[in-house]
């Protein structure tokens, strides 16, 4: 039986995109968030959703915002409660769980123009010094993810248009991935157009664990000088899965904690840490420079 939720009204929802302090003075901007996130039968999405309420910044979703199936339903009963009170300060990402709704329609209902066009869900965004693309990993959906697909071409040229230091992707399925459903080879030439594009950070879910890699190239070769630094982020709240293989370059992992990463943008460097929810006590956190 499906529980539904009664929203909650919070202050957090009329913060804004500013938080840490730089040396200067000023604030830099924060992206916070997480994937696979919200379902009516798991408490772990209202404890994820406890730590927004208190993390000021643009929250980002990476995929399966919502379980099972994206309903319309799913989202106003199960989302909408928890993560859906942080909605006006949300850049999300479209997961495979969306599309068991035909087109992912009430996926692009509840978010609106934000979320891109429902044809495609890609899009992209500039916070202060950083640029920040979104892509569509449901390849099948929107005419593939190979290098002559729409999604591809539409990357290289966004990327072309804006040559800035700092750039991040953000999308559902990994590359690289040590758990259960592993990497998607599919992939490789999205990986690759921001690798040769410069790009410095990828965040994934679709995997339920948090993991943090070291920078690679396409290949999964470790590239310490322009390599792309991927996490895996499936922590929002569903359930979790287990460590099954660890991949090459795999850094940090853990399968056993709720929580979101808090990503504060320097205008040439970032800093990432993992947050545990109430009660929890890994995390994971560092600094790099931008390529």
């Amino acid at each position: 039986m499906m529980r539904v939720r009664v929203a909650l009204v919070t202050l957090a929802t009329c913060v804004g995109t500013l938080a840490t302090s730089s040396g200067s003075g000023q604030s830099l901007p924060v992206l916070v968030g997480a994937g696979d996130i919200a379902s009516c039968e798991s408490q772990g999405d209202e404890a994820t959703a406890r730590l927004l309420d208190g993390l000021p910044g643009t929250v980002f979703t990476v995929g399966d915002n919502v379980y099972e199936y994206g309903t319309h339903q799913e989202f106003m009963n199960c989302y909408h409660p928890t993560w859906g009170r942080h909605r006006t300060r949300t850049r999300p990402a479209v997961g495979n769980h969306e599309y068991l709704t035909s087109g992912a329609a009430a996926y692009f209902t509840y978010f609106g123009a934000v979320a891109g066009h429902p044809k495609r869900g890609y899009y992209s965004y500039d916070l202060e010094d950083w640029h920040i693309v979104v892509l569509n990993s449901n390849c099948w959906a929107i005419g593939g993810c190979h290098a002559e697909s729409p999604q591809v071409e539409w990357l290289r040229a966004d990327l072309h248009a804006h040559r800035v230091l700092c750039t991040a992707a953000f999308w559902h399925h990994p590359r690289f991935s040590s758990g259960l459903h592993g990497g998607t080879v599919e992939l490789t030439p999205i990986w690759r157009a921001l690798y040769v594009a410069g790009a410095d950070l990828v965040v994934t879910a679709h995997d339920h664990h948090y993991e943090r890699f070291a920078p690679q190239d396409q290949a999964g070769r470790l590239d310490r000088r322009r390599g792309l630094r991927q996490f895996v982020v499936g922590t929002g709240g569903r359930s979790h899965y287990p460590i099954v293989k660890t991949a090459a370059n795999s850094e940090v992992r853990d399968s056993g904690t709720y929580g979101v990463l808090k990503l504060t943008l320097a205008a040439s460097s970032y800093t990432w840490e993992f947050v545990p929810v109430s009660g929890k006590t890994f995390t994971d956190s560092g600094t790099s420079a931008c390529h």
